[in-house]
């Protein structure tokens, strides 16, 4: 009898382990998600930035130097990320092939201007700024017109600055939740062992003596849900990197060093203090306040 009580006593005590560690690793895996987010918050919106199209079309009587020497210019400006020129021919057998037919036959003549596709370094896709390189693109003489989606420009920036803005602020919130998410469990671990934290303290043992391998037992759960969602992490890390190569997510590996360290730290610390306390709790009450 005395057996089969010990074999579910030691079953509730890995059962209640397991649901500790897997609340304090799915807790730390989420916030883990969050600091990958903020981290890559720019790069991101820096993706997006430079996706953006600068169009340069240049006058049917553009002399070929002329639109030589513009494009050796942008591509060494500091504000260019990309160019690409696109003679007229190019430009008809594209649209050729999206349209379904030839229709420069149809038309007897080529309607369409070379041209070069410019696109922006993010730091420079403004409105201001990017209007400020159209005007003075447009004061070529052999440049026809300038060409870009200027409202999509204003749109872009004013909902990254949102987007930036609310991503902190979920941030901080979700890391309150997750403080007090995995103080409830280690506390619910530790008040499954009241009247045994009560009884040491009876038969002359210390508080410090007490508190000491409840606080030890909860760090070891600590690190292995904090280990368990690094593991989480770093899959989830791995895949958007095959997935999104572009946007470069393992190009700062200082910063996701600093990032995994800190989930690890915050694992060990949260569950240190929080048994800390909670045992400090128990030790404090008097032994008919344990029942309540």
């Amino acid at each position: 009898m005395a057996s089969s009580f010990e074999k579910y006593q030691k079953r509730r005590l890995i059962s209640s382990y397991f649901s500790v560690v897997i609340s304090i690793a799915l807790v730390l895996f989420l916030l883990g998600l969050l600091g990958l987010l903020v981290l890559n918050t720019k790069k991101v919106a820096d993706y997006f930035k430079e996706t953006i199209s600068v169009g340069v079309y240049f006058k049917d009587n553009a002399k070929e130097v002329e639109m030589k020497q513009l494009e050796k210019s942008l591509s060494l400006a500091d504000y260019t990320k990309s160019i690409k020129f696109l003679s007229k021919e190019e430009a008809a057998e594209t649209f050729s092939e999206d349209l379904g037919e030839n229709f420069v036959e149809y038309l007897g003549e080529n309607p369409l201007q070379n041209s070069i596709d410019l696109r922006l370094n993010a730091d420079f896709v403004s409105a201001a700024t990017v209007e400020e390189i159209a005007t003075e693109l447009s004061s070529k003489d052999f440049v026809d017109e300038v060409t870009y989606d200027k409202p999509l420009i204003s749109l872009l920036n004013d909902n990254i600055k949102k987007i930036s803005l609310w991503v902190l602020v979920i941030s901080a919130i979700f890391t309150l939740i997750a403080v007090l998410l995995i103080n409830s469990s280690i506390r619910l671990s530790v008040y499954a062992k009241r009247f045994t934290i009560k009884t040491m303290q009876m038969v002359g043992a210390t508080k410090r003596f007490i508190r000491r391998p409840f606080v030890w037992k909860s760090v070891r759960l600590g690190m292995l849900g904090s280990v368990l969602a690094l593991l989480g992490m770093g899959g989830v890390l791995y895949y958007s990197d095959r997935s999104f190569p572009e946007l470069e997510l393992l190009t700062e590996p200082v910063w996701l060093v600093v990032l995994f360290v800190s989930v690890f730290l915050i694992g060990i610390l949260i569950t240190w203090i929080s048994t800390f306390f909670a045992t400090q709790r128990f030790l404090n009450l008097k032994t008919d306040e344990l029942y309540y």
